[in-house]
C-alpha cells in the first residue's frame, strides 16, 4: 500500500471535539518540516542544476494534477511579483487553467497529455521540470517526466511516496514521505504541506542564486501596490543612508525597481 493511503493514526473522527481535531492535525503537521530537511540534499543537487541552465536562459516547468498542480501555479504565479522575472517558472495543470477551480475528472489519467502540454510551451535541454504528484503514480505526470528526460531536460518530481513511478523516471527525485494523513488518503493535508515547502526552496534559492535578492531583500519586485511601495521605499533608505521617506519614494517611482534606483546610486552591486 502506498504511504499516502495508509490509514490515518486516529480513528472515530466525528466523534472527537473540535479541540481534539485541531491538535491531531496540528501534530501531524509538525512532522513535515523534519521530513523536508531530509530532503535537502536532493533539492539542492535539483537548485545547482536549474540555476546554471537559467543562466543560459532556460525555465522551470511545474507540472501536476489536482492539489499538487495547484501548487506549482500557486508558486510559479508569485516569480514575477516577487522577482520580476517574467516566464522563468511555468505552471501546469492537468485539465487546463479551468481545473484551477474546479476538479477535471480523469484529466490525470492520461499519460500523453502533460508532455503535449509542455509543447505548447516550446521546451528546450536548457528548460527543467518538476513533475508533482503526491501519489507518485499520475500518468499525466510521469509521462510528462519521461518525454522531458528524452529531450535532455533536467528533471525532478516531489512526490510521497517511496518506489514511485515518477521517482524512477526523474533525474533527480525529492521523495518527502510524510506518513498517514489525519484523513486517510487526504494528500492536500499533510502532502500538501510537504509540496509546498519544497516548491519555496526550490523557487526561492534559484531567485536568490541568480541575483534578485539583496542582502535579504527582494530588490526586483514588482510595484503593484501601496505596501510594496511602501516596503520598497524603506529598502531604499536603509540601502542608501537617506532621511527624506518622500525623496526616496519619488526615486523608486522613477526608477520602477529599487535595484534600479541602488543602480543609479553606484551601491546596486
Amino acid at each position: 500500500m502506498k504511504q499516502t493511503e495508509q490509514n490515518s493514526l486516529y480513528s472515530d473522527l466525528e466523534k472527537m471535539s473540535t479541540q481534539d481535531l485541531l491538535r491531531g492535525m496540528n501534530t501531524e503537521d509538525l512532522k513535515v518540516p523534519h521530513v523536508v530537511s531530509a530532503c535537502i540534499p536532493a533539492i539542492g543537487r535539483f537548485v545547482d542544476g536549474v540555476v546554471e541552465r537559467m543562466k543560459k536562459g532556460g525555465r522551470v516547468f511545474y507540472i501536476g494534477a489536482g492539489t499538487s498542480g495547484r501548487l506549482g501555479i500557486t508558486d510559479a504565479s508569485e516569480i514575477l511579483p516577487t522577482y520580476g522575472l517574467d516566464g522563468a517558472f511555468i505552471g501546469i495543470i492537468a485539465g487546463g487553467d479551468g481545473a484551477i477551480r474546479r476538479a477535471v475528472e480523469g484529466a490525470e489519467d492520461n499519460p500523453e497529455q502533460g508532455w503535449k502540454d509542455i509543447l505548447a510551451f516550446n521546451p528546450t535541454p536548457e528548460d527543467s521540470v518538476v513533475g508533482i504528484t503526491a501519489s507518485g503514480g499520475a500518468p499525466y505526470v510521469t509521462g510528462a517526466i519521461h518525454n522531458a528526460r528524452e529531450l535532455g531536460m533536467l528533471t525532478s518530481c516531489i512526490t510521497c511516496n517511496e518506489g514511485s513511478t515518477v521517482a524512477a523516471e526523474a533525474e533527480i527525485p525529492i521523495v518527502a514521505v510524510v506518513g498517514p494523513e489525519f484523513v486517510t488518503g487526504s494528500t492536500r493535508m499533510k502532502a500538501g504541506t510537504a509540496t509546498k515547502l519544497i516548491l519555496n526552496m526550490i523557487s526561492t534559492s534559484v531567485m536568490i542564486r541568480l541575483g534578485h535578492v539583496k542582502g535579504n531583500r527582494m530588490v526586483d519586485m514588482q510595484l503593484s501596490n501601496k505596501k510594496l511601495v511602501d516596503r520598497g521605499t524603506r529598502m531604499i533608505i536603509e540601502e542608501s543612508g537617506m532621511k527624506d521617506y518622500d525623496a526616496a519614494k519619488q526615486l523608486l517611482l522613477r526608477y520602477g525597481s529599487v535595484r534600479a534606483v541602488l543602480d543609479a546610486m553606484g551601491i546596486g552591486k
